[in-house]
């Protein structure tokens, strides 16, 4: 593929533009600047670097982010900062959609990619994605908490009582939860049906794949990091180009 379209599909704007860069000087590959921005070029492992940043070739990104409190989950935020500004403004430019969203209170990990089918499948109920969550209450929590949050707590706008799949207490006022559905606010509205508030909340785990226990990079607040084949496994996915290679 030529160098323009390789930059254009990676989000550095039209070939005119990426044109540009080369002819300025601003792209290296293996420490060599590239002055043809017409050269052909082999994709595959293909690392290239703008302005000293690095970046990977990919067909499809996918992308872990440590969210950080006061952040929308939306391209069009009405009160606070979107959740976009957070990422590098290439990935923004070839359309990364989050998979999901999590509250402007709330923190922890969140995903994004421009693959369809990744966020199809990572959002469908059908999946039944577990999620993790870890939450604190302003009063310590009430004996028979836990247990009304495993037997089922009936919510205004659901005709079954929903579970928890696991739910444990960690501290005098905090709580952990496992569940596999992403109705709005449902962690916050499941423990205030079973008699408690919520006053802060953090999701430290999709599935297998966790903020913690060394499985993804070691990641703080606003950091972000792309999602390996190993990664999307722990989520039930595989990338279209380990498909390819099967």
């Amino acid at each position: 593929m030529q160098l323009d379209r390789i930059l254009q599909s990676q989000g550095f704007g039209s070939r005119k533009e990426c044109r540009a860069l080369v002819r300025d000087g601003l792209v290296k590959i293996a420490g060599q600047v590239m002055t043809d921005p017409f050269v052909e070029l082999d994709t595959s492992g293909l690392v290239f670097e703008i302005d000293d940043w690095e970046w990977e070739y990919a067909d499809q990104v996918y992308i872990a982010l440590y969210k950080p409190v006061g952040y929308e989950c939306s391209h069009k935020p009405k009160h606070n900062a979107s959740v976009y500004t957070l990422l590098p403004p290439p990935l923004v430019n070839r359309n990364v959609q989050s998979v999901g969203r999590l509250d402007v209170d709330t923190t922890g990990l969140l995903l994004f990619s421009d693959d369809g089918q990744f966020i199809h499948a990572m959002s469908s109920p059908r999946r039944h994605i577990t999620k993790s969550y870890r939450a604190t209450t302003p009063q310590p929590i009430e004996p028979g908490l836990i247990e009304k949050l495993m037997e089922g707590v009936q919510l205004l706008d659901e005709p079954e009582p929903v579970r928890a799949l696991a739910a444990r207490q960690t501290g005098e006022q905090e709580l952990e939860l496992l569940v596999d559905q992403g109705k709005y606010h449902l962690v916050k509205r499941m423990v205030a049906a079973a008699g408690g508030h919520v006053e802060t909340l953090h999701r430290f785990a999709m599935g297998e794949l966790s903020l913690e226990a060394g499985v993804l990079p070691e990641l703080e607040e606003e950091d972000w990091c792309y999602l390996r084949p190993q990664h999307l496994s722990l989520l039930g996915f595989v990338d279209k180009s380990d498909r390819a290679g099967a």
